[in-house]
């Protein structure tokens, strides 16, 4: 007998008639993916969802429960899970038009993935199926959502005419939007369709007026509700790559427990947090949303970007002085894709933990992984004494940045361990006493480091701006070290590895105003920190 995930009791009574009408579809001809001939539970259980409700017409009060998930689940970013709950709302009352407008919303395109060609049949039916059904059976804005959807969909997919299809889209769901000013669902789908037409990566220019067209729309919803969960969602994704993060502050503090089981939700603020320098909110954040993705195989949470949420949560930690969250999100990390220790590594690295560093015997696969994972050996060896074999691994990781091929989040072997393979050598010249030739390598690594690309979270949990300050702060050339570390608290602010360094080299240039005003940044940045440091190094 099949189990019964969902705490809704109404849930296992409705599973059989939920399975026939699935099997049915099947054999219809609409192919599905994996796991939708299973049932989908609801989890109106105040540990799944939030209090989010639209209001729909249907004759079925457990059909608009599965819509209201259906509709969070897509604010979350979990379009397989809508489209599932869409299709149990449906099957309920098949005369409901807008549980059918959601499914056909969940096949689509969305932020985090373009359309395929297998989702266009399904959300062309689907919305095809909520036009034949609506007369008579919705209100003015239902009918005016579901006839502004159907030009999004074409039975076949095709690329070169899905822009053309987007932007008809944006069109008329922008129209609709100015039509009903308050209706903050139709104002999310307007921001959204004006998002799908921006690059996806890189940096935002604010300026842009189609950039400041998207977000006075968004801006215009969470002025009338601050709390609106898909619209913050956008609103964070919108402002992060800006030089103005902070402007999605406000809804960030309340976009972590508006769908308390949704991990993806509860680690989204921390892409403001982190942007703004609030570290330990960007802890809490993602510590959270990694519980729910442990949640979720228990029937209790949805687990979305598992990876991606320890990932945030290593490098926050690693900002906020951590250590021991960073090293154990690592591990976490590696277990999860199966091996890849490479973060394990950095993060050890990163917190001076070097003995645990020489300790690891299973090197992940892959040119960048494999590099990094070299790096870290290569400077826990130095650090502990044996300049040789540290040689010997800053030789590997300089012939794979030169030699290496594949790419990790956009980032190419060559930039990542181009930097790495800099602090390394750097490390091994100062112990040489050639200073003037570290703060050389250090700065030639700075300038790598620039022109990564916007990520998020960045690909290293560190800033070999760290190094070239102390290489400086060593050499006595403080007013440079000052420098270094007040832009690199430009790009992470509230940093307590940069503000350690910034207060001694203000000490040594007899700023002691200057400096006792960083000491006490410091020391609030360094409130959570169970590392005790004598510089932005080990």
């Amino acid at each position: 007998m099949r189990r019964c995930m969902s705490l809704a009791a109404t849930v296992c009574l409705l599973i059989p008639a939920i399975t026939s009408a699935q099997e049915g579809a099947q054999e219809n001809g609409l192919e599905l993916p994996d796991g939708f001939d299973e049932p989908m539970p609801l989890h109106h259980d105040g540990k799944g969802l939030g209090p989010f409700s639209r209001s729909i017409t249907t004759s079925s009060s457990e059909s608009q429960l599965y819509f209201d998930q259906g509709v969070q689940l897509l604010y979350a970013f979990e379009p397989n899970l809508s489209a599932r709950s869409f299709r149990a709302a449906w099957q309920l009352d098949p005369d409901c038009a807008m549980c059918y407008f959601g499914e056909a919303w969940a096949w689509g395109p969305y932020l985090n993935g373009p359309m395929v060609a297998a989702d266009a049949p399904r959300a062309h039916a689907a919305i095809q199926k909520a036009l034949e059904v609506m007369d008579g059976n919705t209100t003015e804005v239902e009918r005016a959502l579901i006839e502004a959807m159907a030009v999004r969909y074409v039975p076949e997919h095709d690329s070169d005419e899905r822009r053309k299809l987007d932007e008809k889209w944006a069109d008329r769901i922008n129209e609709l939007y100015e039509a009903y000013p308050n209706d903050l669902d139709v104002g999310f789908l307007a921001g959204e369709a004006l998002m799908l037409l921006e690059p996806r990566r890189g940096a935002w220019d604010m300026a842009k007026p189609s950039v400041q067209r998207l977000n006075r729309v968004l801006e215009s919803v969470l002025a009338q509700d601050i709390t609106h969960p898909g619209t913050c969602h956008l609103y964070i994704h919108s402002t992060e790559p800006s030089v103005e993060p902070g402007r999605a502050e406000a809804c960030a503090n309340y976009l972590g427990s508006s769908i308390p089981g949704a991990s993806h939700i509860q680690h989204m603020p921390s892409h403001t947090f982190n942007r703004v320098g609030r570290w330990g909110d960007a802890v809490r954040a993602n510590t959270d949303a990694w519980h729910s993705d442990l949640k979720a195989e228990y029937g209790d949470g949805f687990a979305i970007y598992p990876s991606h949420n320890l990932h945030m949560l290593l490098f926050a930690a690693s900002n906020d002085g951590q250590g021991s969250v960073a090293v154990q999100a690592s591990r976490e990390y590696s277990d999860l894709m199966g091996g890849d220790s490479f973060y394990e590594a950095l993060s050890l690295f990163r917190f001076g933990r070097f003995d645990e560093l020489l300790e690891l015997s299973d090197p992940p696969e892959g040119d960048i992984f494999r590099g990094l994972y070299d790096f870290g050996k290569g400077y826990a060896h130095l650090r502990t004494g044996d300049e040789g074999t540290a040689r010997f691994y800053l030789h590997e990781v300089k012939t794979t940045a030169g030699e290496g091929s594949g790419r990790f989040r956009g980032h190419s072997a060559e930039q990542l361990l181009g930097i790495v393979a800099a602090v390394l050598e750097g490390e091994l010249l100062r112990a040489d006493d050639d200073l003037d030739g570290a703060i050389t390598v250090f700065e030639a690594g700075v300038e790598i480091e620039d022109g990564l690309r916007y990520d998020e979270p960045e690909p290293l949990g560190f800033s070999i701006r760290h190094w070239l300050g102390d290489a400086l702060w060593e050499a006595e050339r403080h007013e440079e070290a000052v420098e270094v570390f007040q832009a690199e608290l430009l790009d992470h602010p509230n940093n307590g590895w940069s503000l350690f360094g910034l207060e001694r080299s203000l000490r040594a240039l007899g700023k002691d105003h200057e400096a006792n005003s960083a000491h006490e940044q410091f020391l609030e940045a360094w409130a959570r920190s169970d590392t005790y440091i004598r510089s932005p190094i080990f």
